[in-house]
C-alpha cells in the first residue's frame, strides 16, 4: 500500500489535541487525513485535509464517515461501537479494533478482563447502579474508590468514598467500588503494536498528581524507580497488550505498591497524556509510532534521547472564557523548554489547554525547571 503523497485516506474519529498532534506526523509523511469531531472549533481542524462536524456517538454519522476512508482510527474512546463493528465487517481496517475497544470502553468490563486473564489489579466489585452500591455499603471496607464505568475522564467519574454520605452527591449510574491501594507511585507504560505483531514498549513514566483535581501535573521519564520494578511494569504492559490483542498505542496506567508489586489501574487504546514527553525526548514520538502501527509499518525506536518531564497546562481556577496564556515568552527563553498550545479557544478551571515539555541531561534539573514552568505560566481568561 502506498500511503505517501497518494490517494490513501486515513480517518480519525475525534479532533482534539491528540488528533492535532497525530496530524503533525501525517503531514510530515504527506498522508491524507479526514477528521470527524462534534465541535466546529476542534483543534485538529487546521491540520487535516478534510474536516467533518458530527456526533461521534451517532451510528449513521460514524458509519458514513468511515465509508470515505481506507483506515480508521480514533483519539477518544467515546465513539459508536456498532458503526465501527459494521465497518470492520464490511472490510474496513479499524485500529484499534472494535473488539479491543469494547473490552476497554466500560471500566467494569475492563476490570473483569484483568481478573479473567490473571493480570494484577486492585480488588473491586461491580454494581448496576448507585442504589445497589448503597444497599451493600455495609459489606465494603471504607475508604474505597468509586468509579463510574462509562464516560469518565481526567478525574471526572472517580471519587474517594470515605463515609457513606459521600455517595449522596454521586450519579445513579453503573459503577465499581475498588479497594484503595496504598501505593508508592503511579506509573504508566505505553505499548505500541502493529498488525504484523511487532511490539515495543516505551520506558516507564512516573505521574505526579494534583491533589485536588485528580489530574496529572507532571509526567516524568524515566520513572525514578528501581530497574527491577521497571522491568516488571514493562512485562505486565506487554501481557495486557497481548491479551487485548490491540493494534496501535495502548497506555497502561499502573500502581506501584509499597512492596513493589505492580497493579494495573486502567488502559487507554490511543495516544495518551503520559506519552506527550516523547515528542521532544524520544527517538520516535508516541504519535508517529501510533501512525506506523495502524499502517503496519516498521515501528520506530521507543528509547529516550534525554530525560523528559511534561507539565500539563490547565485552566486556572476562577477563570472561564476566552483564553490568555501569561508568561509564555518567559519560558521560551529557557533551554530545553517547549510549550504546546492545543488551540482550545475557551478555558475553564482544570481544562487541559496545553502542555510544556522540559528536556535535560539531568533529571533533577529538569524537575526543578518543570516546577518553575508550572509557577510561571498562567492559563487565564480575558474579560
Amino acid at each position: 500500500m502506498n500511503y505517501f503523497s497518494s490517494d490513501f485516506k486515513l480517518g480519525i474519529l475525534g479532533g482534539g489535541q491528540l488528533g492535532k498532534m497525530l496530524l503533525f506526523d501525517t503531514r510530515k509523511f504527506d498522508i491524507q487525513t479526514y477528521v470527524l469531531d462534534p465541535s466546529n472549533e476542534a483543534p485538529s481542524k487546521i491540520a487535516c485535509n478534510k474536516f467533518f462536524q458530527g456526533d461521534l456517538m451517532d451510528y449513521e454519522t460514524v458509519y458514513n464517515f468511515g465509508k470515505q476512508v481506507d483506515v480508521l482510527t480514533f483519539e477518544i474512546e467515546l465513539v459508536n461501537l456498532e458503526a465501527l463493528t459494521q465497518l470492520e465487517n464490511e472490510g474496513l481496517k479499524v485500529y484499534p479494533s472494535p473488539k479491543t475497544l469494547k473490552g476497554i470502553q466500560n471500566k467494569g468490563v475492563q476490570k473483569d478482563f484483568y481478573a479473567k486473564n490473571n493480570i494484577p489489579t486492585a480488588p473491586f466489585e461491580r454494581f448496576e447502579n448507585l442504589e445497589q452500591l448503597k444497599s451493600k455499603i455495609s459489606d465494603l471496607k471504607l475508604p474505597f474508590v468509586w468509579k463510574c464505568t462509562e464516560f469518565g475522564y481526567d478525574g471526572n467519574g472517580v471519587k474517594i468514598v470515605r463515609q457513606a454520605s459521600d455517595l449522596d452527591t454521586l450519579p445513579n449510574v453503573e459503577c465499581i467500588a475498588e479497594t484503595m491501594v496504598p501505593f508508592k507511585n503511579e506509573l504508566a507504560v505505553i505499548v505500541v503494536r502493529n498488525p504484523s505483531g511487532e511490539m515495543k514498549t516505551y520506558p516507564v513514566v512516573e505521574m505526579e498528581f494534583h491533589p485536588e483535581a485528580n489530574q496529572v501535573e507532571y509526567v516524568i521519564c524515566p520513572a525514578r524507580i528501581h530497574d527491577k520494578v521497571a522491568e516488571k511494569a514493562r512485562a505486565i504492559a506487554l501481557q495486557v497488550s497481548e491479551n487485548f490483542n490491540h493494534v496501535g498505542l495502548l497506555a497502561v496506567e499502573m500502581f506501584q505498591t509499597q512492596d513493589d508489586e505492580i497493579l494495573v489501574n486502567e488502559v487507554a487504546p490511543r495516544p495518551h497524556n503520559s506519552g506527550h514527553y516523547s515528542i521532544e525526548a524520544s527517538y520516535t514520538s508516541q504519535f508517529e509510532n501510533h501512525l506506523r502501527a495502524i499502517l503496519d509499518l516498521p515501528l520506530g525506536n521507543t528509547d529516550s534521547k534525554v530525560a523528559g518531564i511534561m507539565v500539563n497546562l490547565v485552566g486556572a481556577e476562577g477563570h472561564s472564557g476566552n483564553v490568555i496564556y501569561e508568561n509564555i515568552e518567559t519560558i521560551l527563553g529557557w533551554d530545553g523548554v517547549t510549550p504546546h498550545i492545543y488551540g482550545k479557544k475557551q478555558t475553564r478551571p482544570f481544562r487541559k489547554m496545553g502542555h510544556v515539555t522540559i528536556v535535560n541531561e539531568d533529571m533533577a534539573e529538569a524537575r526543578r525547571i518543570a516546577q518553575e514552568v508550572k509557577e510561571t505560566i498562567k492559563v487565564i481568561s480575558g474579560q
